[in-house]
């Protein structure tokens, strides 16, 4: 039997649905069969296992993000610029696949090689002239002495942690989902605003 397109495409998008409403644990393949129109021996044949169809899944949205982090990053803008464009982008992109974030913690944690699978993937995002550009914006007196390295730490802590951290962020600022969501479209301008703030020259 040989493997449909279109039917790969639909436990794709099944899998995607369930996964971002109940994650990794609380999935079931049976609901994920159910919700793609097809028998649960069908989903065994396409992927033999839940984590396959999560990787499946993940690899699929990784490969949408990725490439575009990897344009801002490499452009010709300034790093004032690359900072809020990196985090409208991841901001906006993570909003739409929120499981992403913590199945990336989940899966380094479980399988630490499981990056370096990514890394062979065409796009992954590359540093080498974000470090070139902080260097020479150093030198210029743009902004403050800093490692290219830990500005982009920052920058990724920054945009992922509360993604990750969802349900804590949510009890400790006593929001709910709407407001929640909120929170993150304005991290868009805070975050930016924060970091090109305590590395620019005034």
């Amino acid at each position: 039997m040989t493997k449909d397109k279109n039917t790969e495409e639909q436990i794709l998008s099944a899998a995607k649905n369930i996964f971002q409403s109940k994650g990794m644990n609380g999935a079931r393949m049976q609901e994920i069969a159910d919700k793609a129109g097809i028998n649960k021996a069908m989903l065994h044949y396409y992927y033999r296992s839940k984590q396959l169809l999560f990787e499946a899944v993940f690899k699929n949205a990784f490969s949408l993000l990725a490439p575009q982090l990897n344009v801002i990053l490499n452009d010709d803008s300034s790093i004032e610029e690359k900072i809020k464009k990196f985090t409208s982008n991841y901001i906006t992109f993570i909003i739409k696949h929120p499981y992403l974030p913590s199945f990336i913690i989940q899966e380094l944690n479980r399988n630490p090689d499981f990056i370096l699978k990514l890394k062979e993937n065409k796009g992954f995002p590359n540093l080498d002239k974000f470090k070139i550009q902080v260097a020479q914006e150093i030198e210029k007196g743009i902004i403050k002495p800093i490692s290219a390295a830990q500005l982009f730490i920052n920058i990724m802590a920054l945009n992922i942690f509360p993604f990750v951290a969802k349900p804590l962020i949510m009890a400790f600022t006593d929001t709910d989902d709407t407001t929640y969501k909120q929170l993150m479209e304005d991290r868009k301008i805070e975050v930016s605003n924060f970091i090109i703030n305590s590395i620019k020259n005034v």
